[in-house]
């Protein structure tokens, strides 16, 4: 089974975290991965996306054209990337950002209020973990354990603290879809 994902939105809102997580989180399963950044011109508040492939197989390559799931954290990376999703993926879109709901015939669409779900849990730049929990929930492309143990390994030691607070909000991402 591949998986084939664009996390996409725009910088400081944490996307190239979460598709490290997926890539540490698919190889702490043993699975073979590639995790590959694209940045605008600016850092924060510019564009920023990055492709993860998780694979039981070699990956032939970093470059996701034809993703079969979208993480997009705002309307202009949905914009952007909803057309190239594959018939029978997947696009979570945080709905507290994009209030344009995306139509994608042969695509599963989730919406998210990730921003309104990271303030409850008490920290409004987790919203990133929202959108992560309930695309795993929706394609098991990891498990939400690894991508916990990931989380020790890429958070550096200053933020190590969030990591409680950050499998909060993967988990109550998870649960809005499972079922």
């Amino acid at each position: 089974m591949t998986h084939e994902i664009i996390c996409a939105g725009f910088g400081g809102q944490g996307v190239m975290l979460i598709g490290q997580l997926l890539a540490y989180g698919g190889m702490l399963e043993g699975k073979e991965v590639t995790w590959f950044p694209s940045y605008g011109p600016e850092m924060r508040g510019g564009t920023a996306n990055c492709s993860v492939v998780i694979s039981d197989q070699p990956v032939g390559s970093p470059i996701v054209a034809e993703p079969d799931g979208l993480l997009a954290m705002n309307g202009p990376s949905l914009a952007r990337f909803k057309g190239a999703v594959k018939p029978g993926g997947v696009i979570v879109y945080n709905s507290s950002l994009i209030s344009d709901v995306p139509e994608r015939p042969g695509v599963r669409i989730c919406a998210v209020p990730a921003n309104e779900l990271a303030r409850e849990l008490g920290n409004d730049k987790i919203g990133n973990m929202v959108v992560l929990g309930a695309f795993l929930g929706l394609t098991k492309a990891v498990a939400v354990a690894s991508i916990e143990t990931a989380l020790q390994q890429v958070l550096p030691a200053r933020r190590q603290h969030l990591i409680p607070l950050n499998s909060a909000a993967l988990r109550k991402g998870f649960s809005l879809v499972e079922g």
